[in-house]
């Protein structure tokens, strides 16, 4: 596949010493892969001048190269000057741009209650521009902009991903990027995800299965105990794409959960929402988590009714149920525990459906019985349970968040088993 190639710089000391992680960079490529564009690299480099001017000059061999960061009015706020000096420019004050700015900054200066003479510094650094450069639009008083050089087109996009991502919908309509993106045909894309198999054994599968090349491009990721697959062809590798994407699926088929870019909370709650049942969460080690991942889901509303974050014994015995005696004898990390706090979170919250979660997330607490890394899961729903325990590796972070994903796919296959239309309207299984 012969695509338009992407450069992506993104600045900020605080990234590359580990502050904050980078949400511009894989924004970007994301959008550069879904606009027909091949992300080539990332590179995410300091503040400083003599690292920002190595990586611009090295990018501009990409026939796109995306920056992000480094407008503000501030000392360190170097990349327009950077961009001018790899590409050759002068540096000029827009009249227009200062007016923009100004105005922008004296309404800041009110609302502080602070004098304009205070921004007024700011407003000139920032109004000058690379010779040539078209102004894409502002993020506040940060503006974008798009430079031509040679056979590549610069675009300098602010740092703050909100402002970012308003920003690259404004650039890409200006002429300079308009005629790369005429120039790029989005691929065609099969996507699975898979749930349940090792990564090396989808990566056997899918070579079983063909292999990618003649035109498939096949990805393979590992994101806490899921495996995303996708297939990335042109035109005249369609009928090779679909049949191969078919056979991969038809191989892994007990554990694809989406044959698209859908998450297993999106799969659990179109599942409740396809038979009609709420559902409700009782988490104790993942804080939440559970709940959060499902309220990101738009819509979420008609199916979720809540949950119970119970991270004390005492809270799952007063808001959960959880019996006192079952807390005593078998410990607030046990199935017992978590079996009751589904049921409890059902009860309380009048849910047809809920999962539990307890577990050990580390990295202190942990007992030779019961290491760090254990949890119950529980799942309790008109026609059935289905309980798990694991022992999960990682850190706090990894731990907590592989019971949260586990936990939804618990839920999901439980949802997915054909329903027993024999059984009383009262009544449970018992778990197999």
């Amino acid at each position: 596949m012969s695509r338009p190639r992407v450069a992506i710089i993104v600045t900020g000391s605080e990234l590359v010493r580990g502050e904050r992680p980078d949400a511009n960079g894989p924004f970007l490529a994301r959008e550069s892969v879904a606009h027909g564009l091949h992300p080539a690299r990332i590179v995410i480099v300091g503040d400083a001048a003599e690292d920002l001017r190595r990586a611009l000059g090295g990018a501009l061999d990409a026939d796109l190269v995306l920056t992000s960061g480094g407008l503000g009015p501030t000392h360190d706020d170097r990349t327009v000057e950077v961009v001018a000096e790899v590409t050759g420019r002068e540096l000029r004050v827009d009249a227009g741009l200062v007016a923009e700015i100004e105005d922008v900054s004296r309404r800041i200066a009110e609302r502080l209650r602070r004098p304009y003479a205070d921004f007024e510094a700011g407003v000139r650094k920032q109004a000058t521009v690379p010779d040539g450069a078209l102004v894409v639009g502002l993020a506040g008083t940060a503006p974008g902009l798009a430079l031509e050089h040679e056979s590549a087109v610069v675009v300098v996009l602010p740092g703050p991903p909100g402002e970012l991502r308003r920003l690259w919908e404004a650039a890409r309509q200006v002429a300079p990027v308009r005629r790369v993106l005429e120039r790029a045909r989005p691929p065609g894309r099969h996507e699975l995800r898979v749930f349940g198999a090792s990564e090396s054994a989808v990566a056997r599968a899918l070579a079983e299965a063909g292999g990618d090349g003649d035109g498939v491009e096949a990805t393979i990721c590992a994101r806490d105990y899921e495996i995303h697959v996708d297939l990335l062809f042109d035109d005249a590798a369609a009928p090779r794409a679909d049949a191969l994407a078919d056979e991969l699926a038809e191989r892994l088929a007990p554990y694809v959960f989406a044959r698209e870019a859908r998450s297993v909370e999106e799969v659990v709650l179109a599942l409740c929402r396809a038979r009609g049942l709420t559902l409700a969460t009782a988490e104790s080690c993942t804080g939440g988590l559970v709940a959060a991942r499902l309220t990101e889901v738009p819509g979420a509303s008609d199916v979720l009714l809540g949950g119970v974050v119970a991270y004390a014994d005492s809270l799952k015995a007063v808001e959960l149920g959880v019996p006192q005696e079952l807390l005593a004898r078998h410990g607030a990390v046990s199935a017992e525990v978590a079996a009751a706090m589904a049921r409890g979170a059902c009860r309380r919250l009048g849910a047809d459906v809920a999962v539990a979660v307890t577990g050990i997330a580390g990295p202190g607490g942990g007992t030779d019985e019961k290491p760090v890394g254990l949890v119950h899961l529980h799942v309790s729903a008109p026609d059935g349970e289905r309980s798990s325990r694991l022992e999960l590796h990682g850190d706090r972070g990894a731990v907590r968040r592989r019971a949260a994903v586990t936990a939804l796919h618990l839920v999901r296959r439980l949802l997915e088993q054909p329903v027993d239309v024999t059984l009383p309207a009262h009544g449970r299984r018992t778990p197999a």
